[in-house]
């Protein structure tokens, strides 16, 4: 885990934008990943509704 410590070291090497944007990339992803899951959920939902709709016809 990066601490307070780690986060000064990182802005005087690199800068703040810099830091600020990794930051926020990886807050991002983690969003981004999750999103990913229930669209992946909602079309398995979705597959089993039309299955099961064609399986009664």
């Amino acid at each position: 885990m990066i601490d307070a410590g780690n986060i000064v070291q990182l802005i005087g090497n690199f800068g703040f934008p810099i830091v600020v944007t990794i930051y926020l990339l990886h807050r991002f992803e983690n969003k981004i990943d999750s999103i990913v899951n229930a669209i992946h959920s909602m079309e398995n939902s979705v597959n089993n509704t039309v299955e099961k709709k064609k399986g009664g016809k």
